[in-house]
């Protein structure tokens, strides 16, 4: 019987945390393995540079949860050079602290494990040292990348266009300063990052490239531990993590879901209610979600209340679409999970943003950094107002359920403005329709709201559905965009389930280069 498990969007990654599952590490070590390594092997969606959020379900049934991400620096100014926004690209979007690293140590520190630290990270060092060959998704977003990435300061051309050119599909991707950085971290431990020897090349790096974040930020920093904000279906609770992720949403989401009728799994029900719903749960996340410290909303008490559910409810036509678009929200991320023989299991989420993030790449230590700065606003008020010492908003969100019957469920996806949605589809088709968790995230998706690249907010929904559902939809006055079938504009979604009686199963999206793998 399979007792534990990993799920990751790259092969290389689910086959570190495997590794570490089988030399006797647990699901937080395993994770923190699958981190490193998919900071080697997918450095367009994820990396050292970025922000991490976890989710880690104990087997005495607690669910602890950890914030991972960076603050503004102090020197923010809201003028920022008479800019009017904070740009996607360069030195100046590049302008938070990066706290994935930080979220690795506290997990660690919360779920102590037996293997050192230079074994965790010791798959991830030598894919940095001797190559991993570039995937087909990542050719392509390479070469739609390069004309606004190549020219930017930093090392980004040394490493990403070696040959002169981008890197295709099967070129073998090194980066040397990058192991060199890992191997600091083993050896002086996750600390170095921020208050060691290593922070200090980080900071003189930052400042040379024209960052704001300096090394007093650097050190300043500290993961956080947080309250998971959770919410209760008729046969499970759910866990996901509070602002300033978009984690109210996607529990939103999920809820109002659970009070409307619907038979059919992806039939137009199904589809149009969490459209529906996920309408709602956005005009919320989109006025009133971000640092916490700006908030007037309680997230926890909005999702303890009947009455916001009951008014939601009421302003969903079962058999019209609303208006529709909202402002967006874009990004790249990855998400990864694991539960190991001891019944914990972990859904972790990083990212640095757009892919390549910044596109700023510290030379001295090979780390791409993150652009979240650029989800602040240089005007107007509320939440997401650039200022000293605040958390932008995050689309990140892990997902976990604590099922009645004794199951443990991490999901999540990467996509942005795709992650609740995802996420929905997913669980609806697995924990309400009883379809295998393979086939849920195999099958056809859909996507309401601007991807990356796209201005159009149209409801983009991948071939292979039954084609009367989208002749219904289109009735309903739905805008809809019929998109190529497996494309991995709807995120490279992912889960692992341990069941009462030990057992786990799991799966990785094909849409991605990933896999699940059982110990």
């Amino acid at each position: 019987m399979t007792t534990a498990m990993v799920s990751a969007p790259h092969h290389l990654a689910a086959a570190a945390g495997a590794a570490v599952l089988r030399d006797g590490g647990n699901a937080v070590e395993a994770t923190v393995a699958m981190a490193a390594c998919l900071a080697v092997v997918y450095p367009h969606m994820t990396g050292i540079g970025g922000d991490g959020f976890w989710l880690i379900a104990e087997p005495g049934g607690e669910v602890r949860a950890i914030d991972a991400s960076g603050r503004s620096p102090a020197r923010a100014d809201p003028r920022h050079d008479g800019l009017g926004a904070i740009p996607w690209r360069g030195p100046l979007a590049a302008g938070t602290v990066a706290g994935t690293v930080s979220g690795w140590a506290m997990a660690l520190d919360l779920a102590p494990g037996t293997l050192p630290l230079d074994r965790l990270l010791a798959d991830a060092i030598a894919h940095a040292d001797h190559g991993v060959a570039v995937t087909a998704g990542g050719a392509a977003i390479a070469a739609a990348k390069s004309s606004e990435l190549r020219r930017l300061p930093g090392g980004y051309a040394a490493i990403f266009e070696a040959p002169g050119r981008p890197l295709i599909e099967g070129d073998m991707l090194r980066q040397l300063a990058l192991a060199d950085t890992l191997r600091a971290l083993a050896t002086n431990g996750l600390d170095d990052y921020y208050r060691g020897d290593l922070s200090r090349r980080i900071a003189a790096d930052l400042a040379a490239l024209g960052s704001p974040v300096t090394h007093d930020d650097l050190t300043t920093h500290r993961a956080t531990r947080t309250r998971p904000l959770t919410v209760r279906l008729r046969d499970a609770r759910l866990f996901n993590t509070p602002p300033p992720t978009q984690g109210l949403a996607s529990l939103q989401i999920l809820a109002l879901f659970d009070r409307m009728a619907a038979d059919e799994v992806d039939g137009f029900d199904h589809v149009h209610g969490l459209v529906e719903a996920t309408k709602q749960a956005f005009r919320v996340r989109d006025t009133q979600v971000g640092d916490p410290a700006g908030m007037t909303i309680d997230p926890q008490a909005m999702l303890d209340d009947p009455a916001w559910f009951d008014r939601a409810l009421g302003a969903i036509d079962p058999a019209k679409a609303a208006p529709w678009p909202h402002p967006p929200a874009l990004g790249d991320t990855c998400w990864f999970g694991a539960a190991d023989a001891a019944g914990r299991v972990v859904s972790c989420i990083q990212s640095t943003y757009f892919e390549f993030g910044s596109g700023i790449v510290l030379p001295g230590t090979g780390i791409t950094w993150q652009n979240r700065a650029c989800s602040f606003r240089l005007d107007g008020d509320g939440p997401n107002r650039w200022r000293p010492g605040r958390r932008p908003f995050h689309t990140l969100n892990p997902a976990l359920a604590r099922f009645d019957d004794g199951r443990v469920m991490a999901y999540g996806t990467m996509g942005g403005e795709g992650q609740p949605q995802t996420q929905a589809a997913l669980f609806t088709r697995y924990a309400r329709f009883g379809m295998p968790i393979d086939r849920a995230i195999a099958a056809p998706r859909w996507l309401l709201g601007r991807t990356w690249g796209e201005d159009s907010t149209t409801l983009k929904i991948e071939d292979r559905f039954d084609p009367a559902l989208y002749a219904r939809l289109r009735a309903a006055g739905h805008d809809v965009e019929p998109v190529a079938p497996m494309t991995a504009m709807m995120g490279h979604a992912g889960a692992v389930i341990r069941h009462a009686d030990g057992r786990v199963e799991g799966a990785s999206d094909p849409r991605s280069d990933g896999a699940a793998i059982g110990v």
